[in-house]
């Protein structure tokens, strides 16, 4: 089966930067999309991004455009989110979310996917 593993969050002041990591097992091929939510408390899951592992392509909301990226590693099977300048209001669990995608050159709808295997999250605190 498929399993990621999130790491890279923590503790961060206001303005402040992480990079989270999101490491994929158990499917060896290129042909996916890895998609980044993150969830507040007492809020709805928040789809952030998402990127095709075959080339790269990448996509970002536009509630986080111009702080938040989303690369890959072709070396690894890690996808990262970089997390810059960041506010209190991004202080979230963040997930990453696998789905198999047999056109990985096609489109990214990063929104409208199904993403079938998830991380367990790893914790986002900002701090003044």
């Amino acid at each position: 089966d498929v399993q990621l593993v999130e790491s890279g969050g923590g503790l961060v002041q206001t303005g402040g930067s992480l990079r989270l990591s999101c490491e994929v097992s158990g499917f060896p091929y290129h042909d996916y999309i890895i998609g980044w939510f993150r969830q507040a408390p007492g809020k709805e899951r928040e789809m952030l991004g998402c990127i095709s592992r075959a080339d790269g392509r990448a996509a970002v909301t536009d509630s986080v455009k111009g702080r938040f990226t989303i690369s890959s590693d072709s070396a690894k099977s890690a996808v990262y989110l970089q997390l810059n300048n960041l506010e209190f209001e991004d202080a979230a669990v963040y997930y990453c979310a696998f789905e198999w995608e047999p056109e990985p050159l096609g489109p990214l709808r990063c929104l409208s996917r199904s993403y079938d295997y998830w991380g367990q999250g790893t914790q986002v605190t900002v701090s003044s």
